[in-house]
């Protein structure tokens, strides 16, 4: 079983920044992949981006160049730092862990066996 609790969401103004986090409760992750996905209203969650246990990273093109994802295992934490934010980025974040072996793409959301609560990110002025 895993636990996932993402912080770091809030209100920030177009340009901005913000570092999401996710720490897992978990006896390990190892061979586990984390993702970010996000969800507005009114619309599916959709993917973000995705860190392999061998720090292979996936990104949606929405978010390429403009968002970083990586993960501390030591610590248990994955990080998604967005930079150049703009009101598209606004929705819900959440973080997700499944085992390797049962993924393929690392994109879909189904692929996905355990997920967190979400963190509220908003851009706006």
């Amino acid at each position: 079983q895993v636990r996932l609790v993402e912080s770091g969401g809030g209100l920030v103004q177009p340009g901005g920044s913000l570092r999401l986090s996710c720490a897992a409760s978990a006896r390990t992750l190892s061979g586990y992949a984390m993702g970010w996905f996000r969800q507005a209203p009114g619309k599916e969650r959709e993917f973000v981006a995705a860190c392999k246990w061998n720090s292979i990273t996936y990104y949606a093109e929405s978010v390429r160049g403009r968002f970083t994802i990586s993960r501390d295992n030591a610590k248990k934490t994955t990080y998604l730092q967005m930079n150049s934010l703009n009101p598209e980025d606004t929705a819900d974040y959440y973080c997700a862990a499944t085992p390797e072996v049962i993924a393929t793409t690392f994109v879909r959301p189904n692929e996905y066996a355990y997920w967190g609560q979400g963190t509220q990110v908003t851009v706006s002025t």
